[in-house]
């Protein structure tokens, strides 16, 4: 099959966001700058995704989980939000560990995502589709996690068979795939294609955002930099309006300065974008962060006015 047999012009792309969790000096969350990045989100049309690695699910306490899905419930308002099941460091058996969490996130009114950890890491392929089919034997709907160990060492990326079986299961209505591998992605769009159309296949590939192009929706850290740019992006598509190419090349840009390595410094990176935005108080990350140094602001400072005015000069063609 041939690149442009693939693309796939005029799509609806569900639109999914994660969510930065920003920090105050001295460990404090920042949770007026989060509600504000949160209504941001749900303003421009995506959907947030919270406490995922954008979130510092992986370093956050059960508390702080636990206060991200309160806040998000009281603005969320009955409007659809995902968060992540997060059981990595806990003891106990994967699923006992995963119910607990997927009970909290539906409690709160989200849809939960299975964030791998070592245990599933370490799973055969039969048990981790397993786990899946128990899990949705007591969930409605929920989306599994292919996380490359670029993002965190428990990541795991599956083989196709066992994608092409997670599939089947009826209340997995998507998957998150963060391989950052184009490939590998576009097999998988393939394979849903043939088994289950109605499959979501959620990018998290910060280093190709066009993978929309070809049917892929998203849920991505980049988006959390300006959900308002990703939205306009994403309608331009739908319009096949050519001002898609133009604002998706400097998100890209954007996308190529944050997600370099160390790739989790994208966060601090995030933390600065905002700050310059005048979302957040602070251009600080997580006390246990990946730090940038304070030379990027300027790029991003100068990406960020590009922006804003080429934002500025294609939403009037909607």
């Amino acid at each position: 099959m041939t690149l442009t047999r693939k693309i796939r012009p005029g799509r609806r792309i569900k639109s999914y966001s994660a969510v930065l969790l920003p920090f105050l000096t001295e460990d404090r969350i920042d949770w007026e700058g989060f509600r504000t990045l949160v209504n941001r989100t749900y303003n421009a049309g995506l959907t947030p995704a919270v406490n995922m690695d954008t979130g510092f699910v992986n370093l956050l306490e059960e508390h702080q989980k636990a206060e991200v899905l309160g806040c998000v419930r009281e603005l969320s308002q009955g409007r659809p939000f995902v968060a992540g099941a997060f059981i990595e460091g806990q003891p106990g058996e994967a699923l006992a560990l995963y119910r607990a969490q997927i009970e909290a996130i539906q409690g709160h009114g989200g849809t939960p995502i299975l964030f791998p950890c070592t245990q599933t890491k370490n799973m055969s392929p039969d048990q981790l589709v397993e786990l899946h089919r128990q899990v949705g034997a007591f969930c409605p709907s929920f989306f599994a996690f292919e996380l490359g160990e670029m993002f965190v060492p428990f990541g795991r990326i599956f083989d196709l068979e066992t994608v092409s079986r997670l599939m089947q299961i009826p209340s997995l209505h998507g998957m998150k795939h963060s391989s950052l591998e184009r490939e590998l992605e576009w097999e998988r769009l393939a394979l849903k294609e043939r088994e289950r159309p109605e499959f979501m296949l959620f990018t998290g590939n910060d280093l190709a955002i066009d993978m929309v192009m070809y049917g892929s929706d998203y849920l991505l850290g980049l988006s959390a930099f300006h959900p308002e740019a990703f939205a306009l992006r994403d309608r331009l598509w739908e319009k096949q309006d050519p001002g898609f190419y133009a604002l998706n090349d400097l998100l890209q840009y954007l996308g190529f300065l944050a997600f370099r390595p160390k790739v989790p410094g994208y966060k601090h990176n995030a933390a600065q974008f905002l700050k310059l935005r005048g979302l957040i108080a602070c251009p600080t990350t997580h006390p246990r962060g990946v730090v940038r140094p304070d030379s990027d602001t300027a790029i991003l400072a100068d990406i960020l006015a590009r922006l804003d005015q080429m934002v500025a000069h294609l939403s009037p063609r909607l």
